[in-house]
């Protein structure tokens, strides 16, 4: 058994400090991932820093910069924010994405803060016996000739081909969510769609961030009350699994024309995929199926497959006309 210390700091100023003092520490929350790769080898720091104590638990509307927000605390649980009303009512598309994402207790333990860190669930980087180059750098990439069918289709490198696995990060992508980081030179505001990097020549950086980087706090700019929204999830079996690809889309209508529409990826690339290049050209014309399988198969115009993933294509284009054209339908009522 390997020994590591643990501390339990009682603000996130001295958590940050604790990190910054103790190179390869680690943040701990709900431990829902962290505690996995401990287990299995795939991390071994010296210290952890438990920051499930810190009061960041908190769901509550307030006044930001652009406007009215509804800003989460980093700590709040997976399934209290999938109950809270505002979230339900104004933010289905995230209230929906966390019921996708696991069973029951896991979102119980699970914190918002901590689904957006989550690390990849290849099989390979979950594997010490096997080269992967997220786990060890420059060690190779196994799924490039192994078992494929979860890899990616969009951002890939040769370095690796993996996906983000969080399903709330890809519904909080589609609503312009923003994570609010302490770090050792104070806080910041660092968009979603920011958060996550792709892999290019260094796929053991998951995130933007600095290992010192804790994240308090998601923020959600309230959306307009003519806005619906929904996420839609494909997957080997309908309990708890990880996505082939899902689609997280947000929608206003101006009578019958697109006034503004958002639409997030999953399990497509190494981090959320937002699809601008689909929702420019929907914005301002009529929702039909055409015009979405059109728009989709623009923005898939860079994806790269393989004999395992080819399959992805089709499905990303039938799940995100499924579920725009539902959309539709709700807010044409």
């Amino acid at each position: 058994m390997r020994t590591l210390a643990y501390r339990r700091p009682t603000s996130a100023e001295e958590a940050v400090e604790l990190m910054a003092s103790n190179p390869g520490a680690k943040f701990m929350a709900g431990g829902s991932n962290l505690v996995d790769h401990l287990k299995l080898g795939v991390a071994s720091p010296e210290l952890v820093v438990d920051v499930s104590g810190l009061p960041l638990d908190v769901v509550e509307e307030c006044e930001g910069e652009d406007g009215h927000l509804l800003r989460v605390g980093a700590n709040v649980r997976n399934s209290d924010l999938a109950a809270h009303p505002v979230v339900r009512s104004r933010f289905a598309v995230v209230a929906r994405a966390l019921l996708a994402g696991a069973s029951g207790q896991i979102r119980n333990q699970a914190t918002t803060a901590g689904n957006l860190l989550q690390r990849t669930r290849c099989v390979y980087f979950q594997d010490v016996t096997t080269p992967c180059n997220k786990r060890e750098p420059g060690s190779g990439c196994s799924a490039l000739d192994g078992y494929g069918r979860y890899n990616a289709i969009l951002g890939a490198s040769p370095q690796c081909v993996t996906t983000h696995p969080s399903d709330l990060a890809v519904g909080l992508a589609a609503v312009d969510a923003t994570v609010v980081v302490l770090g050792v030179d104070g806080e910041r505001r660092v968009p979603l769609e920011d958060l996550h990097r792709l892999p290019g020549e260094h796929p053991e950086a998951d995130t933007t961030l600095a290992p010192t980087d804790l994240i308090t706090a998601v923020e959600l700019p309230m959306s307009h009350p003519d806005t619906v929204s929904a996420y839609s999830k494909v997957r080997d079996r309908a309990s708890f699994a990880f996505a082939l690809v899902s689609v997280a889309a947000t929608l206003r209508l101006d009578g019958g024309t697109v006034d503004e529409v958002r639409i997030a990826w999953g399990g497509v690339a190494h981090k959320p995929w937002r699809a601008h290049v689909a929702e420019t050209a929907l914005v301002g014309g009529r929702l039909n199926e055409d015009a979405v399988r059109a728009a989709v198969d623009d923005e898939l115009d860079v994806a790269t497959t393989s004999a395992e993933t080819a399959f992805k294509v089709a499905m990303v284009r039938n799940a995100t006309t499924m579920t725009l054209l539902r959309l539709a339908e709700e807010a044409a009522r």
